[in-house]
C-alpha cells in the first residue's frame, strides 16, 4: 500500500492508504516528486465534473523519478515529467501531430489514477524525460506551462500583426493566466495588463507576472482596447470582459471553462470580426518544448508557487477553494 490523496465526495479529500500500481506491458511506475493542483481538480472537488468520481486519485501536472520500467527506454532513477493525455497513436489527429485531439483519449487522474499519491503508472508513450539538473519543483509546472505555449503558439498565425506589436489583455492570476503573462512578456510583449478580482492573488500578480495587474470590478476595461484577449477563467462575466475588451480584427483565446455555458456578444463578434479560439491542453511536443523553456527561466523564477506536503493535501483543496492563498498555484510533495 502507498499513501494518496484520494477525491471523496465533493468538498471532501482525504489522505488515505491506496494499492500501489503494478507494472503493466507498455509501462513505467514513476515515484512522485512534486504535483500541481490544477483548476480542473478544483471543478472536480467542487462536484462540476462528472468525468472524475468519487474513489478516484486525481493529479495530472507531476515531476518524479522511474521507480520501475516495463521499457528499455527508461531506467530506474531516471528524471521525468508526463504528457497526462493517453492517446491512442492511431487515429488521424494522432497521425497528425495533434494528439491533443485524440479520438480514443484518456487521461491520468481522470479515467486512471493520478499524481497524488507516492506512486503512478502511465504508458511509457507518454513519458517525457527531465534534464538531471532541472529541480523537481519546476519540472512539475511543464503541465500547465505548456497548456499556455500551445494556447499562444495557435494565435499567433491569425494576428493581423506580430504579437510583440499588441496591446494584451490576460483574465484570471491563477496559473494559467500568470502564465501567460510571463510568456507574452518574455516574448517581447510591452503591453500586458492582467485581470483579477481576487486581493490576494493581485497582489501576488503585481509582484511575479511582469504584466501591469488591476482589479476589473474597480477598474474596468476600456472597450475595443486589446488586439489580443486571453480569457484564462471562463465565466460568463470574463467571456463578456474579453469581448468588450476586444478590438476589431483581434483575437480571443478562450482557455478557461468555469462555466460551461454561457451567451456572447455575437453580433459584436460578427460585426467587428473577431477571431475566437478555443484550446485544449497541448501535443507531446508543446511539453518537450515546454521542458526547454522551464530550464532557461522563460517563465522566471516561480517565486509565486507554493509548496506543501501531500499529506496536506486536504487544507490545501480548503484554502483554494476559500480564495484564502495568494498562490497561483500550489504543488504538493509526497
Amino acid at each position: 500500500m502507498m499513501k494518496a490523496l484520494v477525491y471523496t465526495q465533493p468538498h471532501e479529500m482525504q489522505c488515505r492508504d491506496y494499492p500501489e500500481p503494478t507494472l503493466e506491458p507498455g509501462e513505467v511506475i514513476i515515484e512522485i516528486k512534486a504535483s500541481g493542483i490544477c483548476g480542473s481538480d478544483m471543478h472536480a472537488y467542487h462536484g462540476h465534473d462528472p468525468r472524475r468520481q468519487p474513489g478516484l486519485v486525481m493529479g495530472h501536472e507531476l515531476s518524479g523519478e522511474i521507480h520501475a520500467s516495463a521499457s528499455p527506454r527508461f531506467k530506474a532513477g531516471q528524471k521525468v515529467t508526463v504528457d497526462p493525455l493517453i492517446t491512442c497513436g492511431c487515429c488521424s489527429y494522432c497521425r497528425t501531430g495533434r494528439d491533443n485531439l485524440c479520438e480514443n483519449r484518456g487521461m491520468v487522474g481522470m479515467s486512471r489514477p493520478g499524481a497524488y499519491a507516492e506512486f503512478m503508472s502511465i504508458p511509457t508513450s507518454s513519458v517525457i524525460p527531465v534534464p538531471d539538473d532541472m529541480p523537481h519543483t519546476m519540472a512539475v509546472l511543464t503541465e500547465p506551462a505548456a497548456t499556455v505555449l500551445h494556447a499562444l503558439n495557435i494565435s499567433l498565425p491569425k494576428m493581423a500583426r506580430p504579437v510583440q506589436e499588441c496591446k494584451v489583455l490576460v483574465i484570471g492570476g491563477g496559473a494559467i493566466g500568470l502564465l501567460m503573462a510571463l510568456l507574452l512578456r518574455s516574448r517581447g510583449v510591452h503591453h500586458v495588463d492582467l485581470a483579477e478580482t481576487n486581493p490576494l492573488r493581485l497582489a501576488s500578480a503585481g509582484e511575479h507576472s511582469k504584466a501591469r495587474a488591476f482589479d476589473p470590478m474597480a477598474e474596468p476595461p476600456a472597450e475595443s482596447f486589446y488586439e489580443y484577449v486571453v480569457d484564462a477563467v471562463g465565466r460568463k462575466v470574463t467571456r463578456e470582459m474579453a469581448v468588450h475588451a476586444l478590438k476589431p480584427g483581434g483575437v480571443l483565446m478562450h482557455m478557461g471553462l468555469q462555466d460551461w455555458s454561457s451567451q456572447m456578444d455575437m453580433r459584436k463578434i460578427t460585426l467587428a470580426e473577431h477571431v475566437v479560439l478555443g484550446t485544449y491542453t497541448y501535443t507531446y511536443a508543446d511539453l518537450q518544448a515546454t521542458v526547454e523553456a522551464l530550464r532557461n527561466n522563460v517563465f522566471g523564477n516561480l517565486a509565486w508557487v507554493e509548496y506543501r506536503s501531500l499529506a496536506d493535501g486536504p487544507e490545501a483543496f480548503r484554502v483554494l477553494d476559500q480564495r484564502k492563498t495568494q498562490a497561483a498555484k500550489i504543488v504538493l510533495l509526497p
